[in-house]
């Protein structure tokens, strides 16, 4: 029974060497939200559903993925105000369903994390690239591709993970400072689109509105449902959230509906101001201001483009490094992971040891079909925080919760059957390599992690 040992809420952890620097207000959350759900989602993946599988209609499907998503945001809120911790769903389920459990999320939330931000790496390094090449400024191959590409790295892309594993060294409130500046600069570049498009809507291109039926509707919010993912690393904020009760489900909240309120704003102007058929582009945003002959607004568009995937990168990478953090303090991975730098109060070792293993993975490796691993990660993760919130309602009917999910049970279930459903519908390919991740995680607890937990 003692893989299902089960750990205590509300640890004590006031030895010096251990706290985290309690700075962050309910709008750097929210703006971290911002920072780590919009980026490819708006700028890429909406042009490539609507094109592909929804047709104009695609506004539906945000709506739809918007719902099912706010129902795991909820789950969250709740037990982020009364499990806290700064392990995310790895701590709700530690407290919940027993430790091996826990440690299959958290092995899980390490690979999404790192997948995320690798891949989003390479993303923004060719962003950057196409940003170059317009001001005549030309990338040796050997510096831009990896060597299954034919070049020997890509330097952007490491360069990038550099630069954010300094800011997130020198301390939180300085990341979170540097995530406000950037989201800023990308909610102008969004404002701006909508600006110029409302001024060139042609409700012609809404006939057919759903060329592709229900299904194609469906499918759409199968592709878009991970444009949100990211608002669950503001959960690992717990320890380093001023009032986390009160700021935390705000900071939750508010980011998703924000997020969503933009997605359908973007992609229903997107789908009428030109055909959606021409929408199945690298930046179909852009393209489509370009098409309207507004060089000036694309370019405008572009940079906010890299500006919403540095974000993405930063706030993912941060919270890699807190999930790592606290599976660390509880034993299962080596101890020395868990020290704080006294001088900045961050977990420097862990940032800088996967900022290694991440820009190695960016620089020289093809991410390819890999990535969808972090979308059954994510949806595994949101599950098991639905089912906490249940468990926890049933087990710990006493304990204080100064955020309750709304309509319980009811709400927690439609959240487990929707990211169920949109895993079922993931390849084959995606649930063996996730098989074989599973199994070497397993390897791992029991090899080392069983013995050496700290919860006896």
């Amino acid at each position: 029974m003692s893989l299902f040992r089960t750990k205590a809420i509300q640890l004590n952890l006031d030895e010096p060497n251990r706290v985290l620097h309690r700075c962050l207000n309910a709008l750097d959350l929210t703006l971290m939200g911002i920072g780590a759900i919009i980026g490819a989602g708006v700028f890429v993946l909406t042009g490539v559903a609507a094109a592909t599988k929804a047709g104009p209609a695609i506004s539906i499907s945000y709506i739809i993925s918007g719902f099912a998503c706010l129902c795991a945001a909820l789950s969250y809120a709740e037990l982020a105000a009364s499990v806290g911790g700064c392990g995310s769903a790895y701590s709700y389920s530690y407290a919940t369903f027993g430790e091996i459990i826990a440690w299959i999320i958290g092995w899980d939330l390490l690979l999404e994390y790192t997948m995320s931000v690798s891949t989003v790496a390479i993303g923004w390094s060719g962003y950057v690239n196409d940003v170059l090449k317009a001001m005549n400024i030309n990338i040796p191959t050997a510096l831009y591709k990896n060597p299954f590409e034919g070049g020997f790295i890509n330097l952007p892309a490491v360069l990038i993970i550099v630069f954010l594993s300094v800011l997130l060294s020198l301390g939180v409130k300085e990341s979170s400072r540097f995530n406000a500046l950037i989201v800023s600069i990308k909610l102008i570049a969004i404002a701006i689109f909508v600006g110029v498009a409302s001024q060139n809507i042609n409700l012609e291109n809404w006939h057919p509105f759903a060329p592709f039926g229900w299904t194609g509707i469906m499918q759409g919010g199968a592709i878009v449902f991970f444009a949100y993912i990211g608002f669950d690393a503001v959960s690992t904020t717990a320890e380093e959230t001023i009032n986390p009760q009160r700021n935390l489900p705000i900071g939750i909240l508010a980011s998703v509906v924000i997020c969503t309120l933009i997605y359908i704003l973007v992609s229903a102007l997107l789908t009428v101001i030109v055909p959606y058929t021409t929408l199945n582009v690298s930046s179909p945003v852009a393209d489509a201001l370009l098409r309207l002959h507004y060089p000036i607004a694309a370019g405008l568009v572009a940079v906010g483009a890299i500006a919403g995937l540095t974000t993405v990168m930063l706030v993912m990478y941060y919270g890699l490094t807190r999930i790592c953090l606290a599976i660390s303090r509880d034993g299962l991975l080596p101890n020395f992971f868990s020290r704080i730098y006294p001088r900045t109060k961050t977990p420097v070792l862990i940032i800088v040891l996967s900022g290694i293993v991440i820009a190695a993975i960016a620089g020289f490796v093809p991410i390819g079909q890999a990535a969808e691993l972090v979308n059954i990660g994510t949806l595994s993760a949101f599950t098991l925080v639905c089912g906490g919130v249940l468990v926890l309602r049933r087990t710990q009917p006493n304990l204080k919760r100064s955020f309750k999910v709304p309509f319980s049970p009811l709400i927690p279930l439609l959240g487990i059957f929707s990211c169920i459903y949109l895993m079922l519908n993931l390849p084959a390919l995606t649930w063996w390599r996730f098989g074989i991740w599973l199994i070497v995680g397993l390897m791992v607890y029991f090899g080392y992690s069983k013995t050496h937990s700290l919860q006896k």
